[in-house]
């Protein structure tokens, strides 16, 4: 089991849900305080998933594509206990039909291949959109490797997620 003050520095003290700081001098009590989140993937009790108990208690060989423990906020930690965790698409981005990521990272972890996760109006807009799915699942999933296309197809460009 790894300190907070490892995690924080491997996570480069971002949290690892909302992509935000994470104050390392902050209380542990604080809303926007430090927190192992030591089961980092979905909410619940199965492999791969929360914390739980007895023998579906997760192990680090079981945790899925984000990790056995990850660094994030005490609030962003407390609230994926109680529902499955989201990583949102920023608003500055011009995406129509955006996919789930945290769903998508799990899939490509699991099975690789390819999925379909947006669709843009305009090469230009689907490119941003690549560049910062790239980035965020770096941050997100850092053992997963990954690459964003830009595909044209009746007049829209959708934007392509695939596993290395």
């Amino acid at each position: 089991m790894s300190t907070l003050d490892e995690i924080g520095d491997r996570d480069r003290w971002r949290c690892w849900l909302c992509d935000e700081p994470v104050d390392p001098d902050a209380s542990v009590n604080a809303d926007l305080g430090p927190s192992i989140d030591s089961g980092a993937g979905s909410a619940g009790n199965g492999p791969g998933k929360g914390a739980g108990k007895g023998k579906n208690r997760s192990r680090a060989s079981d945790a899925g594509p984000f990790g056995a423990e990850r660094l994030a906020h005490r609030a962003c930690n407390t609230r994926k206990g109680a529902v499955a965790p989201v990583v949102a698409w920023p608003d500055r981005l011009l995406v129509a039909d955006p996919a789930p990521i945290v769903a998508t990272v799990e899939r490509l972890s699991r099975a690789g291949g390819r999925e379909v996760v947006a669709r843009c109006a305009d090469r230009g807009d689907a490119q941003e959109a690549a560049d910062w799915l790239v980035d965020r699942i770096g941050r997100l999933a850092p053992d997963l490797r990954v690459e964003a296309l830009v595909q044209p197809g009746g007049g829209q460009h959708l934007l392509v997620l695939r596993r290395l």
